[in-house]
């Protein structure tokens, strides 16, 4: 189909299929496909506001026996950089956002057989009982993980988690959610099937999770394209059963730094493309017509490149996180400040608005920006 008759079942609201969503990839024309997902981000959000949480990103553990291709962050048991933080190092750097005016912790590690299922609930009971916080925390991965050494059903260990203080699931881990490409970037990982079960099992609980893509390795477009598809096939089905939901997407380039896909030279390289980007956050707003927000990845493009995405599809970004300690691992060195996305959400013609977990908007913090 040309361009225009896309354009045409975009603005007549007709959901895009496979095939369409691969020709829009293709579009040689970068601005009229962001203005395209411009005009669906102004849809859904019709209000000049872009919203951004005051969070924090703790890693708890760097201990990992998965070793991840495309990771430069985790490290084996007896390393001697190796570590898992003392409860009291936890605590600190909780009271430390809090104190900021932060609300969302946003916790995980790597799969360390030393942390089972009886740590996270003591950990999760003593941190909600101290603070007063949403646990975005555990990815699909750690929650698998947990399963198995503790032998029990996902949706088991997701309530226990839950019960304990979990409050809702970041969506880390997804990579590209394809098999083909999931064996070569991490064969010791979770299949597909697998990672949309974890949030299928907390949707059912009542839990809302978010959803990540990690594109620019080893996947092809078709490959990122089934990915979001797969994402909107099961917001498909919790939406219709009532319960949690995908609250948000993130997209985020590939960081290949010290990774064994440089050192081995077996990627496709859209690390530093900004171009790349745009592309990416406008065509997964297109697709994903289930999903309400779509985020900015400045830890990974830069404050900048994260502004210029408002205008892609892009109306959140993200969280003021804090510190970083993975991606950054692997060649990202961004970093911002509450006051520094404040500015750029204004100059490029939006209202900031800090919000919580769940996307409610929050009053300004006094001395806040």
């Amino acid at each position: 189909m040309a361009f225009a008759d896309l354009a045409d079942k975009v603005l007549a609201g007709k959901r895009l299929t496979f095939a369409q969503l691969q020709e829009l990839y293709a579009h040689h024309d970068l601005t009229e496909l962001g203005a395209l997902a411009d005009l669906v981000r102004t849809r859904k959000h019709p209000e000049p506001v872009v919203t951004y949480v005051l969070g924090r990103n703790v890693n708890y553990t760097n201990v990992c026996w998965v070793q991840c291709k495309f990771c430069n962050f985790c490290r084996s048991r007896g390393s001697e950089e190796a570590y898992v933080l003392s409860e009291e190092a936890l605590f600190a750097k909780v009271a430390e956002m809090v104190a900021a005016g932060g609300t969302e912790l946003l916790m995980q590690g790597g799969l360390n057989p030393e942390l089972d299922l009886e740590y996270f609930e003591n950990l999760l009971r003593r941190l909600k009982a101290r603070f007063p916080i949403h646990v975005h925390s555990l990815s699909a991965t750690e929650v698998l993980y947990l399963s198995r050494l503790s032998r029990l059903p996902v949706s088991e260990t997701l309530s226990r988690l839950h019960a304990a203080g979990l409050d809702s699931l970041p969506g880390a881990g997804a990579e590209i959610l394809v098999d083909r490409v999931r064996q070569q970037l991490s064969p010791r990982k979770e299949r597909t099937e697998e990672w949309l079960e974890v949030h299928r099992q907390a949707h059912r609980l009542g839990m809302d999770t978010t959803a990540t893509m990690m594109y620019g390795s080893v996947e092809t477009l078709a490959d990122r394209v089934e990915h979001l598809l797969r994402i909107r096939e099961l917001q498909d089905e919790s939406l219709a059963e009532g319960g949690g939901r995908f609250l948000a997407f993130i997209p985020w380039s590939f960081q290949p730094v010290g990774t064994e896909l440089q050192r081995r030279g077996s990627f496709r390289g859209d690390k530093s493309s900004g171009y790349g980007y745009l592309r990416t956050v406008a065509v997964s707003r297109l697709a994903l017509d289930n999903v309400a927000n779509l985020q900015a990845s400045w830890v990974t493009q830069g404050a900048k490149v994260a502004q210029l995405s408002l205008k892609f599809g892009v109306n959140d970004f993200g969280s003021t996180m804090m510190e970083e300690n993975v991606v950054s691992q692997a060649g990202a060195r961004f970093s911002t400040s509450p006051q520094e996305i404040e500015h750029l959400i204004r100059a490029a013609g939006y209202a900031p608005r800090v919000r919580n977990t769940k996307y409610d908007l929050l009053e300004p913090v006094p001395g806040s920006p």
